[in-house]
């Protein structure tokens, strides 16, 4: 029970809980600013990063995925503190575009997948990445498909399939996995389109190399 003028006790806890309020939701609007500018770094960076690959000079691929590394952990020490930050869709933008950056050219290169503990992002935007990276070794596979390289083109179409074939088995809501059903969607076109191009590509080259040895 409240002694004295109710009102009064009233208007306290209200100046406390208004003056509380405040100041973390001034707090965090500063913070959504900086993080807002670093997730566009962290975007164009692992942009460059998968350009640059595709390009042929995966040195610069290397330094700009490092920089890309570098940016998604100076977003992640800004938006941790704040779940209503961390769990946006402005975070998940930015670092499943890394995820597609690091895991593209891991795969390209043969190498180790990072995990999502290992690149520290949350498991949603990682799984968003690497439904984007199915787009990008499609877009590899048609290159070894022109450098007549079709051992390496069924390697990095067996990854896709893959990475298909596990995104489609995620049967979850749009509000638990925003995004994920529609990159499996997607992801299912890309890979039957690539199968059937690499099939008749294939059979197209051997059957040239057969005429040309008569």
């Amino acid at each position: 029970m409240v002694e004295g003028d109710y009102t009064a006790y009233v208007r306290g806890v209200l100046d406390r809980v208004f003056e509380d309020s405040r100041r973390y939701l001034e707090e965090r609007d500063q913070v959504r600013d900086t993080a807002i500018k670093v997730s566009r770094d962290v975007i164009r960076l692992s942009g460059w990063a998968v350009t640059e690959y595709h390009k042929g000079d995966k040195g610069k691929a290397r330094e700009y995925l490092r920089q890309a590394a570098e940016k998604a952990a100076e977003f992640l020490s800004l938006i941790k503190p704040y779940p209503e930050l961390y769990y946006s869709g402005m975070a998940y933008n930015a670092l499943s575009e890394y995820v597609e950056a690091a895991v593209f050219i891991a795969i390209a290169e043969r190498e180790s997948i990072p995990l999502p503990e290992e690149l520290g992002v949350p498991p949603v935007p990682y799984l968003q990445g690497l439904g984007d990276v199915v787009g990008e070794l499609r877009r590899l596979v048609l290159e070894k498909i022109r450098q007549e390289d079709f051992e390496e083109a069924w390697r990095l179409f067996r990854v896709m399939e893959s990475i298909y074939l596990y995104l489609r088995g995620l049967d979850f809501p749009e509000a638990i996995a925003p995004g994920i059903r529609h990159k499996a969607d997607v992801a299912r076109r890309l890979t039957d389109d690539t199968k059937a191009f690499l099939v008749d590509m294939e059979s197209r080259h051997k059957l040239t190399s057969l005429l040309n040895k008569r």
